[in-house]
């Protein structure tokens, strides 16, 4: 059940951009909102027990031009602000927005205030907007309480009635207004007339204070595998100079062809230092690199299980794993193991 204190909370709202940051002009055409004029075309966000405060990025950005830089400025800005609000709320473009949650929950440790992301299919100028729920419910929940604390202190994606863990999140849509789904992990909350919460879900860091690890690797490489792909372009990307990660999208629970040339390949990656990690293209499901023979080969090579991993937590994970100047060992160990949330369970290396 949702729980609300009586003391006024503060929650920061950063716009980044994103189709909910549209209205209709006298044309018809769609054009860029002044957030801090939201509050008249949102007028519900103004509550007798809440203060609310908003910051833009200037320009707005699609979300598909949002990358590393952005990643970085949203940590700081919520590092900033960390002592002066009590929730915030990222509004943000659906294309990258389960990126962006997911590389926000690595890059802050010891969160115990939620930030939450959101966004919207259609403009919060048009009539049918899913932006205006989206945003009341966001920030509903960055201000919700129980027994003095937040109910949630983690990264979280609010769409379509439901809030997700950021780091479970994906885009399943360009169309339906459920456009964001958890694949491999219930949903946190669900909102109907209340805000009901799957509090047993809840993710608590063991850390007491915000850390914010700043560096990112981008150096990685994203591989899906398909029938007949050309070892050739295997073998030349694994090829270049500067790679230090990269994730491997596989067959069902993690099967490659049993190919020697590609064993040879991803084992000659491995030895020059490449982490490589091994996520399902399934919509749903775990790599189980015990079950077939075809997933023995990657695991001979030193690929890492990446268990239940979305994609987008794999490479952001993995871009966060290669900034801290991991050991080999400790890159393997940080990959498999759980680190915010994103696994269900522990990733077996053998």
């Amino acid at each position: 059940m949702e729980s609300h204190e009586t003391s006024k909370s503060r929650v920061l709202v950063i716009y980044t951009g994103g189709t909910i940051g549209s209205v209709q002009d006298a044309s018809g055409g769609l054009v860029p909102l002044d957030f801090n004029e939201i509050h008249r075309h949102v007028p519900e966000l103004e509550q007798p027990n809440r203060e609310i405060e908003i910051i833009s990025f200037e320009p707005p950005l699609d979300s598909s031009n949002v990358g590393t830089k952005e990643w970085l400025e949203l940590a700081q800005a919520i590092k900033h602000h960390y002592a002066d609000f009590d929730g915030f709320v990222i509004l943000h473009g659906t294309d990258t927005l389960a990126f962006t949650a997911s590389a926000l929950s690595f890059m802050l440790e010891g969160l115990r205030k939620p930030i939450i992301l959101t966004g919207s299919q259609l403009p919060i100028g048009l009539p049918r907007t899913d932006g205006r729920e989206n945003l009341l419910a966001a920030v509903d929940i960055a201000t919700s309480t129980r027994f003095n604390e937040p109910i949630v202190q983690e990264v979280a994606v609010y769409f379509g009635s439901f809030l997700f863990r950021g780091n479970r999140a994906h885009k399943a849509s360009a169309e339906s207004m459920q456009a964001i789904i958890s694949p491999n992990l219930p949903a946190l909350a669900e909102a109907g007339v209340d805000i009901i919460y799957n509090e047993s879900l809840m993710y608590r860091d063991s850390m007491e204070t915000l850390h914010v690890h700043e560096a990112l690797d981008n150096r990685v490489a994203w591989l899906p595998f398909f029938p007949g792909q050309p070892l050739e372009v295997i073998e030349r990307l694994t090829d270049w100079p500067d790679l230090r990660g990269l994730v491997l999208s596989t067959f069902g629970s993690g099967n490659a062809p049993s190919n020697p040339a590609l064993k040879s390949i991803l084992t000659a990656a491995n030895d020059r230092g490449i982490s490589i990690v091994n996520v399902t293209q399934c919509g749903h499901g775990a790599v189980h690199p015990e079950r077939y023979a075809t997933a023995h080969l990657l695991r001979d090579c030193g690929v890492i299980p990446g268990g239940d991993m979305t994609t987008e937590a794999a490479l952001t994970k993995l871009m966060a794993c290669l900034g801290r100047g991991f050991t080999r060992e400790e890159a393997r160990n940080f990959m498999a193991r759980n680190v915010r949330g994103e696994l269900t369970r522990f990733s077996a290396l053998t």
